[in-house]
């Protein structure tokens, strides 16, 4: 077959090429992969303003939010106002199966999203808590800690769903009723905070890398504007692993290398286990959003901590 085709009005190229160093993939692979997903994959995109990792040949991967000015007029696009950089940034909108044949064609092997749609950004739909093991082969005290964090929600009467990162740990999603983005990231400041409390030698919420020595990171700065890496994308990581979802009761059973776009699609089942597997929207107790109005914002203690280290080393 040649390495050059068309889907969906989409001209594919160079699909016999290598994706990247230790990919054992090639970009065929990519395609094919996110095309047989796509109806898994797209309702965790739509709507969301798409922030994609893409991979080209004898470059750096790298974080592409604006898309380019070669963007075909049919890729749906929305602005939205970046306070980092004060510009607006054109972010695209997956809705369909062309637009993600093109990101694919485009080398895109990662996709992440925010928790909320581009047309209602200050609630967001889910809470998540990212949990960062020490090292990349420490999975296993990441799924020991993804079971404190487990604990804490059912403990603030609320459930999760659970999956893979893709890289060395996992996500934790909570589908949220209505509430602010501030009342949502002082639950999940909360939660990370009531989960270390459970077993502080295994867990921490330690912002600064060098104050968690070998404990699991509990990161609860995936709200407010922050993404998080869909289900079902691809990671750019040795073996093009995915992020997918895990049932709680088979989560010690599993590493992050089984799924892979090799085999991924064959694990599904004919269905979607991610949306099989979230809960219903759920409230956050008036409790846990007090609680964790209390514990100052991670980014912003680790900055002025930072400073007082700086002066202490200068004195």
């Amino acid at each position: 077959m040649s390495s050059g085709e068309e889907r969906d009005g989409v001209s594919l190229t160079n699909l016999d090429q290598a994706l990247f160093e230790g990919a054992e993939a090639t970009k065929r692979d990519l395609v094919d992969y996110l095309d047989t997903v796509r109806d898994r994959i797209i309702p965790r995109l739509r709507d969301r303003p798409l922030s994609v990792v893409r991979v080209l040949r004898g470059q750096k991967p790298f974080m592409q939010k604006n898309l380019p000015k070669y963007t075909p007029d049919w890729v749906q696009r929305v602005q939205v106002w970046a306070e980092a950089s004060k510009r607006e940034v054109s972010y695209g909108l997956c809705n369909d199966r062309r637009t993600l044949l093109w990101f694919a064609n485009q080398r895109a092997v990662e996709y992440h999203v925010p928790l909320m749609p581009f047309d209602d950004l200050m609630r967001p739909r889910h809470l998540v808590l990212d949990i960062d093991p020490p090292s990349p082969d420490a999975f296993d005290v990441a799924v020991g800690a993804a079971e404190l964090v487990r604990q804490a929600l059912a403990d603030s009467g609320l459930t999760g769903a659970v999956k893979t990162s893709g890289a060395k740990g996992v996500h934790i999603f909570v589908p949220l009723e209505p509430h602010t983005i501030e009342d949502v990231a002082a639950a999940t400041r909360a939660l990370a905070a009531r989960a270390e409390r459970l077993d502080p030698e295994l867990a921490t919420t330690a912002y600064i890398r060098e104050d968690r020595g070998d404990k699991v990171f509990l990161d609860s700065t995936r709200a407010g504007g922050a993404t998080v890496v869909a289900a079902y994308s691809p990671r750019l990581r040795p073996g093009t692993p995915v992020s997918f979802p895990v049932p709680w009761d088979e989560l010690r059973r599993v590493t992050p290398a089984d799924f892979t776009v090799h085999t991924a699609p064959g694990l599904m089942g004919g269905g979607d286990p991610w949306a099989e597997l979230l809960p219903e929207p759920q409230r956050l107790s008036a409790d846990l959003i007090a609680e964790g109005h209390t514990i100052p914002v991670a980014r912003v203690a680790a900055m002025h901590e930072g400073k007082r280290r700086a002066r202490a080393r200068r004195a």
